[in-house]
Protein backbone atom coordinates (compact mmCIF):
# COMPACT_ATOMS: atom_id res chain seq x y z
CA UNK A 1 0.00 0.00 0.00
CA UNK A 2 0.94 3.69 -0.27
CA UNK A 3 1.55 5.47 3.02
CA UNK A 4 3.03 8.78 4.19
CA UNK A 5 5.99 7.96 6.45
CA UNK A 6 8.03 10.09 8.83
CA UNK A 7 11.48 8.61 9.53
CA UNK A 8 12.96 11.70 11.19
CA UNK A 9 11.66 15.00 12.51
CA UNK A 10 11.92 18.14 10.41
CA UNK A 11 10.22 20.20 7.70
CA UNK A 12 7.72 19.03 5.12
CA UNK A 13 10.50 17.31 3.22
CA UNK A 14 10.51 14.50 5.83
CA UNK A 15 7.01 13.46 4.70
CA UNK A 16 7.71 10.53 2.36
CA UNK A 17 5.04 8.76 0.30
CA UNK A 18 6.27 5.17 0.30
CA UNK A 19 5.10 1.70 -0.67
CA UNK A 20 5.02 -0.57 2.38
CA UNK A 21 3.44 -3.91 3.31
CA UNK A 22 -0.30 -3.97 3.89
CA UNK A 23 -1.08 -4.11 7.64
CA UNK A 24 -2.93 -7.11 9.07
CA UNK A 25 -5.59 -6.82 11.79
CA UNK A 26 -5.18 -8.67 15.06
CA UNK A 27 -8.06 -10.61 16.68
CA UNK A 28 -9.68 -7.48 18.17
CA UNK A 29 -8.77 -5.09 15.36
CA UNK A 30 -10.25 -3.88 12.07
CA UNK A 31 -8.55 -3.14 8.75
CA UNK A 32 -9.87 0.08 7.18
CA UNK A 33 -9.63 1.15 3.55
CA UNK A 34 -9.01 4.86 4.08
CA UNK A 35 -11.10 7.24 1.98
CA UNK A 36 -10.25 10.52 3.72
CA UNK A 37 -7.96 11.71 6.50
CA UNK A 38 -7.97 15.25 7.90
CA UNK A 39 -4.84 17.16 8.90
CA UNK A 40 -4.44 18.50 12.46
CA UNK A 41 -1.85 20.55 14.31
CA UNK A 42 -0.97 17.25 15.98
CA UNK A 43 0.38 16.07 12.61
CA UNK A 44 2.67 19.12 12.52
CA UNK A 45 4.00 18.32 16.01
CA UNK A 46 4.59 14.68 15.08
CA UNK A 47 6.46 15.80 11.97
CA UNK A 48 8.52 18.53 13.67
CA UNK A 49 9.11 16.70 16.94
CA UNK A 50 8.56 17.94 20.49
CA UNK A 51 11.47 18.39 22.93
CA UNK A 52 11.25 15.74 25.64
CA UNK A 53 8.69 13.57 23.84
CA UNK A 54 9.55 10.52 21.80
CA UNK A 55 7.44 9.35 18.89
CA UNK A 56 7.67 5.76 17.59
CA UNK A 57 9.38 6.52 14.28
CA UNK A 58 8.96 5.63 11.50
CA UNK A 59 5.38 6.81 11.81
CA UNK A 60 2.39 7.25 9.54
CA UNK A 61 0.55 10.38 10.78
CA UNK A 62 -3.16 11.10 10.59
CA UNK A 63 -5.73 10.95 13.42
CA UNK A 64 -9.01 11.84 11.69
CA UNK A 65 -9.91 8.86 9.52
CA UNK A 66 -12.99 7.91 7.52
CA UNK A 67 -13.30 4.90 5.26
CA UNK A 68 -14.69 1.45 4.61
CA UNK A 69 -14.10 -1.75 6.57
CA UNK A 70 -12.09 -4.22 4.54
CA UNK A 71 -11.43 -6.97 7.11
CA UNK A 72 -12.26 -7.67 10.75
CA UNK A 73 -10.32 -9.64 13.35
CA UNK A 74 -11.40 -13.08 14.52
CA UNK A 75 -13.01 -11.88 17.79
CA UNK A 76 -14.71 -8.75 16.42
CA UNK A 77 -18.51 -8.65 16.60
CA UNK A 78 -21.01 -6.22 15.10
CA UNK A 79 -18.70 -4.84 12.41
CA UNK A 80 -18.77 -6.13 8.84
CA UNK A 81 -16.77 -5.70 5.68
CA UNK A 82 -17.94 -2.75 3.54
CA UNK A 83 -19.33 -0.84 6.56
CA UNK A 84 -18.82 2.94 6.22
CA UNK A 85 -17.06 4.19 9.34
CA UNK A 86 -15.22 7.01 11.05
CA UNK A 87 -12.51 6.33 13.63
CA UNK A 88 -12.44 7.55 17.23
CA UNK A 89 -8.78 8.64 17.49
CA UNK A 90 -8.25 8.11 21.23
CA UNK A 91 -6.54 4.96 22.50
CA UNK A 92 -6.92 3.66 26.06
CA UNK A 93 -6.66 0.44 28.09
CA UNK A 94 -10.45 -0.07 28.67
CA UNK A 95 -9.67 -1.64 32.07
CA UNK A 96 -8.60 1.12 34.49
CA UNK A 97 -10.93 3.10 36.76
CA UNK A 98 -10.90 6.11 34.39
CA UNK A 99 -11.87 4.01 31.37
CA UNK A 100 -14.58 2.18 33.30
CA UNK A 101 -15.94 5.53 34.51
CA UNK A 102 -16.32 6.68 30.90
CA UNK A 103 -13.34 9.02 31.15
CA UNK A 104 -11.05 7.10 28.82
CA UNK A 105 -9.18 10.29 27.86
CA UNK A 106 -7.82 10.29 31.45
CA UNK A 107 -6.39 6.77 31.09
CA UNK A 108 -2.72 6.60 32.12
CA UNK A 109 -1.91 4.78 28.89
CA UNK A 110 -3.92 7.20 26.72
CA UNK A 111 -2.63 7.76 23.20
CA UNK A 112 -3.85 8.98 19.84
CA UNK A 113 -3.90 7.23 16.48
CA UNK A 114 -1.30 8.94 14.29
CA UNK A 115 0.78 9.85 17.34
CA UNK A 116 1.40 6.65 19.31
CA UNK A 117 0.58 4.20 16.51
CA UNK A 118 0.31 4.46 12.74
CA UNK A 119 -2.47 6.70 11.49
CA UNK A 120 -4.59 7.25 8.43
CA UNK A 121 -2.35 9.04 5.91
CA UNK A 122 -2.27 5.76 4.00
CA UNK A 123 -4.42 3.57 1.81
CA UNK A 124 -5.00 1.14 4.70
CA UNK A 125 -4.89 1.40 8.49
CA UNK A 126 -5.49 -1.03 11.35
CA UNK A 127 -7.40 0.27 14.37
CA UNK A 128 -8.94 -1.30 17.50
CA UNK A 129 -12.50 -2.48 16.89
CA UNK A 130 -13.72 -0.42 19.85
CA UNK A 131 -12.70 2.75 17.99
CA UNK A 132 -15.09 2.11 15.08
CA UNK A 133 -18.11 4.38 14.65
CA UNK A 134 -20.55 3.61 11.78
CA UNK A 135 -21.66 6.53 9.60
CA UNK A 136 -24.63 7.01 7.30
CA UNK A 137 -24.51 7.09 3.51
CA UNK A 138 -25.59 10.74 3.62
CA UNK A 139 -22.34 11.80 5.30
CA UNK A 140 -19.47 12.16 2.82
CA UNK A 141 -16.14 10.67 3.84
CA UNK A 142 -14.45 14.07 3.60
CA UNK A 143 -17.02 15.56 5.99
CA UNK A 144 -16.78 12.63 8.38
CA UNK A 145 -12.98 12.94 8.54
CA UNK A 146 -13.39 16.61 9.53
CA UNK A 147 -15.23 15.69 12.73
CA UNK A 148 -13.50 13.41 15.27
CA UNK A 149 -10.48 15.11 16.81
CA UNK A 150 -11.61 18.73 16.56
CA UNK A 151 -15.29 18.36 17.45
CA UNK A 152 -14.47 15.94 20.28
CA UNK A 153 -11.90 18.39 21.62
CA UNK A 154 -14.28 21.34 21.25
CA UNK A 155 -17.18 19.55 22.94
CA UNK A 156 -15.03 18.47 25.87
CA UNK A 157 -13.61 22.00 26.25
CA UNK A 158 -16.84 23.94 25.97
CA UNK A 159 -19.34 21.60 27.64
CA UNK A 160 -17.53 19.12 29.87
CA UNK A 161 -14.63 21.23 31.14
CA UNK A 162 -15.94 24.74 30.52
CA UNK A 163 -19.46 24.08 31.78
CA UNK A 164 -21.03 26.49 29.30
CA UNK A 165 -24.46 27.79 30.27
CA UNK A 166 -27.17 29.61 28.30
CA UNK A 167 -26.43 33.32 28.33
CA UNK A 168 -22.67 32.93 28.83
CA UNK A 169 -20.29 35.15 26.90
CA UNK A 170 -17.69 32.82 25.33
CA UNK A 171 -14.49 33.94 23.63
CA UNK A 172 -13.18 31.36 21.14
CA UNK A 173 -9.62 32.01 20.03
CA UNK A 174 -8.61 31.09 16.45
CA UNK A 175 -12.12 30.75 15.09
CA UNK A 176 -10.76 29.66 11.72
CA UNK A 177 -8.95 26.63 13.12
CA UNK A 178 -10.46 23.17 13.31
CA UNK A 179 -11.10 23.34 17.05
CA UNK A 180 -12.15 26.98 16.85
CA UNK A 181 -14.72 26.47 14.09
CA UNK A 182 -16.15 23.52 16.03
CA UNK A 183 -16.16 25.40 19.36
CA UNK A 184 -18.14 28.28 17.84
CA UNK A 185 -20.89 25.85 16.90
CA UNK A 186 -20.84 23.94 20.19
CA UNK A 187 -20.99 27.12 22.30
CA UNK A 188 -23.80 28.56 20.17
CA UNK A 189 -25.74 25.29 20.36
CA UNK A 190 -25.63 25.57 24.15
CA UNK A 191 -27.07 29.08 24.24
CA UNK A 192 -23.94 31.21 24.56
CA UNK A 193 -23.07 34.51 22.91
CA UNK A 194 -19.92 33.74 20.94
CA UNK A 195 -17.05 36.14 20.32
CA UNK A 196 -14.18 34.82 18.23
CA UNK A 197 -10.77 35.98 17.08
CA UNK A 198 -9.67 35.47 13.47
CA UNK A 199 -6.78 36.59 11.28
CA UNK A 200 -8.62 37.94 8.21
CA UNK A 201 -11.88 39.67 7.33
CA UNK A 202 -12.82 36.70 5.14
CA UNK A 203 -12.44 34.37 8.12
CA UNK A 204 -14.55 36.77 10.17
CA UNK A 205 -17.39 36.43 7.66
CA UNK A 206 -17.14 32.64 7.65
CA UNK A 207 -17.12 32.56 11.46
CA UNK A 208 -20.32 34.60 11.54
CA UNK A 209 -21.89 32.15 9.11
CA UNK A 210 -21.13 29.38 11.64
CA UNK A 211 -22.91 31.31 14.38
CA UNK A 212 -20.38 33.67 15.92
CA UNK A 213 -22.14 36.80 17.21
CA UNK A 214 -19.03 39.00 17.15
CA UNK A 215 -15.66 38.63 15.44
CA UNK A 216 -12.34 40.34 16.13
CA UNK A 217 -9.60 40.49 13.51
CA UNK A 218 -6.60 40.16 15.82
CA UNK A 219 -4.26 41.46 13.11
CA UNK A 220 -6.11 44.80 13.13
CA UNK A 221 -7.43 45.13 16.68
CA UNK A 222 -6.47 44.17 20.22
CA UNK A 223 -8.80 41.33 21.17
CA UNK A 224 -8.82 42.28 24.87
CA UNK A 225 -9.92 45.86 24.18
CA UNK A 226 -12.53 44.83 21.64
CA UNK A 227 -13.99 42.04 23.77
CA UNK A 228 -14.28 44.44 26.70
CA UNK A 229 -16.26 46.80 24.47
CA UNK A 230 -18.52 44.01 23.24
CA UNK A 231 -19.31 42.89 26.81
CA UNK A 232 -19.72 46.39 28.21
CA UNK A 233 -16.50 46.00 30.22
CA UNK A 234 -18.01 42.99 32.00
CA UNK A 235 -15.58 40.47 30.56
CA UNK A 236 -16.38 36.95 29.41
CA UNK A 237 -17.54 33.88 31.27
CA UNK A 238 -15.45 31.40 29.31
CA UNK A 239 -12.33 31.48 27.11
CA UNK A 240 -11.59 28.58 24.74
CA UNK A 241 -7.88 28.68 23.94
CA UNK A 242 -5.71 26.59 21.63
CA UNK A 243 -3.19 29.38 20.98
CA UNK A 244 -1.23 29.66 24.22
CA UNK A 245 1.50 32.21 24.89
CA UNK A 246 0.40 35.01 22.56
CA UNK A 247 -3.04 35.36 24.16
CA UNK A 248 -2.59 33.91 27.64
CA UNK A 249 -2.19 36.98 29.86
CA UNK A 250 -4.94 39.04 28.22
CA UNK A 251 -7.31 36.07 28.17
CA UNK A 252 -7.00 35.71 31.94
CA UNK A 253 -7.50 39.46 32.42
CA UNK A 254 -10.60 39.30 30.24
CA UNK A 255 -12.39 36.76 32.44
CA UNK A 256 -15.16 38.07 34.67
CA UNK A 257 -15.21 37.09 38.35
CA UNK A 258 -15.78 33.34 38.51
CA UNK A 259 -14.81 32.93 34.85
CA UNK A 260 -13.16 29.88 33.29
CA UNK A 261 -10.32 29.48 30.79
CA UNK A 262 -9.97 26.12 29.07
CA UNK A 263 -6.76 25.37 27.19
CA UNK A 264 -6.06 22.48 24.81
CA UNK A 265 -3.05 23.67 22.81
CA UNK A 266 -0.12 26.01 22.41
CA UNK A 267 0.29 26.84 18.73
CA UNK A 268 2.04 30.12 19.63
CA UNK A 269 4.23 28.76 22.45
CA UNK A 270 3.93 27.07 25.83
CA UNK A 271 5.95 29.22 28.24
CA UNK A 272 3.90 31.94 29.97
CA UNK A 273 4.02 34.15 33.05
CA UNK A 274 0.84 34.38 35.10
CA UNK A 275 -0.06 36.89 37.81
CA UNK A 276 -1.64 34.48 40.29
CA UNK A 277 -3.46 37.33 42.04
CA UNK A 278 -5.92 37.51 39.13
CA UNK A 279 -6.80 33.89 39.73
CA UNK A 280 -7.49 33.87 43.45
CA UNK A 281 -8.86 37.40 43.87
CA UNK A 282 -11.40 36.85 41.08
CA UNK A 283 -12.12 33.15 41.72
CA UNK A 284 -10.99 32.13 38.25
CA UNK A 285 -10.65 28.55 36.99
CA UNK A 286 -7.82 27.54 34.62
CA UNK A 287 -8.65 24.17 33.11
CA UNK A 288 -6.65 21.84 30.91
CA UNK A 289 -8.37 19.70 28.30
CA UNK A 290 -7.14 16.91 26.03
CA UNK A 291 -9.47 15.20 23.58
CA UNK A 292 -12.61 13.72 25.21
CA UNK A 293 -14.34 10.43 25.88
CA UNK A 294 -15.65 7.96 23.32
CA UNK A 295 -19.19 8.56 24.58
CA UNK A 296 -18.82 12.28 23.87
CA UNK A 297 -17.79 11.58 20.29
CA UNK A 298 -20.76 9.25 19.81
CA UNK A 299 -23.00 12.11 20.93
CA UNK A 300 -21.24 14.57 18.60
CA UNK A 301 -21.59 12.21 15.63
CA UNK A 302 -25.35 11.98 16.22
CA UNK A 303 -25.55 15.77 16.14
CA UNK A 304 -23.49 15.87 12.93
CA UNK A 305 -25.69 13.28 11.22
CA UNK A 306 -28.77 15.29 12.24
CA UNK A 307 -27.08 18.39 10.77
CA UNK A 308 -27.15 20.19 14.12
CA UNK A 309 -23.36 20.50 13.95
CA UNK A 310 -21.60 21.07 10.63
CA UNK A 311 -18.17 19.72 9.63
CA UNK A 312 -16.11 22.60 8.23
CA UNK A 313 -13.94 21.50 5.29
CA UNK A 314 -11.44 24.09 4.10
CA UNK A 315 -10.09 22.10 1.17
CA UNK A 316 -9.62 18.56 -0.11
CA UNK A 317 -6.22 17.55 -1.54
CA UNK A 318 -4.81 14.21 -2.71
CA UNK A 319 -2.63 12.17 -0.37
CA UNK A 320 0.52 12.87 -2.39
CA UNK A 321 0.06 16.61 -1.68
CA UNK A 322 0.34 16.12 2.10
CA UNK A 323 3.30 18.53 2.23
CA UNK A 324 1.19 21.29 0.70
CA UNK A 325 -1.52 20.60 3.28
CA UNK A 326 1.02 21.01 6.09
CA UNK A 327 2.29 24.26 4.57
CA UNK A 328 -1.23 25.65 4.28
CA UNK A 329 -1.92 24.89 7.93
CA UNK A 330 1.41 26.34 9.07
CA UNK A 331 0.68 29.54 7.13
CA UNK A 332 -2.78 29.74 8.78
CA UNK A 333 -4.46 30.08 5.41
CA UNK A 334 -7.12 27.49 6.19
CA UNK A 335 -10.60 27.84 7.69
CA UNK A 336 -11.73 24.58 9.21
CA UNK A 337 -10.17 21.27 8.22
CA UNK A 338 -7.80 20.41 5.39
CA UNK A 339 -8.70 16.89 4.27
CA UNK A 340 -6.52 14.43 2.39
CA UNK A 341 -8.40 12.30 -0.12
CA UNK A 342 -6.98 8.81 -0.40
Amino acid sequence: MKAVRIHEHGGVDVLKLETIDDPKPGPDEVLIEVKACAVNHLDLWVRRGIPGQRFPLPMTPGSDIAGVVREVGSTVKGIRARDRVVIQPGLSCHRCSSCLAGEDNLCRSYGIIGETRDGGCAELVVVPAINIIPIRESLAFEEAAAVPLTFLTAWHMVVTRGGVRPGDDVLVHAGGSGVGSAAIQVAKLNGARVITTVGTDNKAQRARELGADDTINHRKYDFYTEARKITGKRGVDLVIDSVGADVWHKSIKLLKAGGRLVTCGVTSGFEVTTDIRYIFFRNLSILGSTMGSKSELLHVMRLVERKVLKPVVDSVVPLDKVGEAHKRMEARKHFGKIVLKV
